[in-house]
């Protein structure tokens, strides 16, 4: 198969001004000439008319572009033909392409794999290309876009020139123990090469896991008594209405999740349902849902009435406690009682001083994508591996070269599988699996 010429639409589906086709793969070249008329000079867009091959009937007018290998994306002999995005067009285009032989539809990101088999990406590049696609706020596009560009690719190949020195020294001295220039403490003198290495992942490490949450962002649970104004909030915070709002208890009986952009950070907020005693067999559900959800939440914010405390049971990293329905009391004009916050959904009322808080408080869970290499557990994961290797050796140093040798050689095993030079077949199918056709 890696042999096929492969064809895809890389441009969205339906009706659209431009499509996009992209072609992959030793018969590029001779598809180009027999649908476009002729070869077009290399990485150069050039105005043409696409015909049928079989009965040389015109099927639009529009660009084409061609990237012989190994100056390409893939690559390999690349192009894309740009023409006008009408559903008939796009299906005779690929009709046409689909005819010659050697061809075929391409699989989910399978212009990329070829891109990670021929060299010209990374794995750490693949996975933040996917991240780039599926970015939905600016710190998610810019941790993606820095993953794109290769910078954990080349931090590791500068750690690996390190390890790749240490184990010389200790071959070294495992080969000839006999030559006088030969150091016999080599396990001291590859400690040094390496200890800033070991600090680097450490402090990476760090830093790590602030870096992953932004690919899946900060969970805030809304919680509280029935009528608390709960869903109100959502709204108000969603700028839309998702949520069911009534004077009646108990109308929220179960999880409402949106997804927003606060100022960057990727939050999911969550509704619940109140929580009360109730012997309604399915409110009972929707309570325990509402617990468990703020179990796992990185911010609880507790709505109630009156400055009533949060009762027992409700547990999460941190807990805020929001009154709520401000418009109604008397001291219009205060905005907190004893610290906490005051609020109206209904007129508006401290909403962006909320808001505020919400922002502040994601900036300091989740990093804002300008620095930081670890972007995934798997990074997570390596990185640990590498480090916990690398503190073996440190530890004692004076240990026989050749198990000193053997921690090192599993830390370089480590970082090389963050790039994918070695042992990752079990993971790529996962991660192309989530890429689009034309990907």
């Amino acid at each position: 198969m890696d042999n096929d010429t492969i064809f895809a639409v890389a441009s969205g589906a339906g009706r659209a001004a431009i499509a996009v086709l992209r072609l992959s793969g030793p018969a590029a070249r001779n598809i180009v000439e027999s649908v476009a008329g002729k070869l077009p000079n290399p990485r150069a867009a050039a105005l043409t008319t696409f015909r049928d091959p079989a009965t040389g009937g015109a099927i639009d007018k529009g660009l084409v572009m061609f990237f012989p290998a190994p100056k390409s994306f893939t690559g390999e002999d690349y192009a894309e033909f740009q023409i006008h995005g009408g559903r008939a067009v796009v299906a005779a285009l690929i009709k046409a392409t689909g005819a010659i032989a050697g061809t075929r539809p391409a699989e989910p990101g399978e212009f990329t794999r070829r891109a990670l088999t021929n060299g010209k990406m990374d794995l750490a590049q693949v996975e933040g290309l996917a991240d780039l696609i599926d970015a939905e706020t600016e710190w998610q596009r810019r941790q993606a876009l820095r993953q794109t560009e290769g910078v954990l690719g080349r931090q590791a190949a500068n750690w690996r020139s390190a390890l790749v020195e240490a184990a010389a020294l200790l071959e070294a001295e495992i080969d000839f123990p006999e030559e006088e220039d030969v150091p016999g403490r080599a396990g001291h003198r590859a400690a040094k090469i390496l200890a800033p290495v070991l600090a680097g992942l450490k402090a990476e490490l760090a830093a790590g896991h602030a870096n992953e949450r932004l690919r899946d962002g900060v969970t805030i649970v809304i919680a509280g008594p029935p009528n608390a104004g709960k869903s109100t909030l959502l709204n108000a915070l969603a700028r839309r209405d998702v949520a069911i709002v009534s004077p009646f208890a108990g109308t929220t009986r179960d999880i409402i999740e949106i997804h927003l952009d606060i100022s960057g950070c990727p939050v999911s907020l969550i509704d619940t349902a109140g929580l009360r005693e109730s012997t309604d067999a399915v409110e009972q559900i929707g309570v325990f849902r509402a617990r468990e959800k703020a179990k796992s939440a990185d911010l609880i914010l507790w709505l109630s009435e009156a400055s009533a405390p949060v009762p027992p049971g409700v547990t999460g990293s941190e807990v805020w406690q929001v009154f709520t329905k401000s418009d109604l009391l008397l001291a219009k004009d205060s905005t907190s009682f004893d610290g906490d916050l005051s609020i109206s959904a209904e007129t508006g009322k401290n909403i962006d001083v909320l808001i505020k808080r919400l922002e502040d408080f994601a900036r300091s869970r989740v990093s804002d994508g300008h620095a930081g290499l670890i972007a995934r557990e798997r990074h997570r994961k390596a990185f640990e591996s590498a480090a916990s290797a690398l503190e073996r050796v440190l530890a004692n140093p004076e240990a026989p070269a050749e198990l000193l040798a053997e921690d090192v050689r599993a830390a370089m095993f480590s970082l090389q599988r963050l790039t994918g030079v070695v042992d990752v077949e079990d993971i790529l199918g996962e991660i192309f699996s989530r890429f689009c056709i034309g990907k």
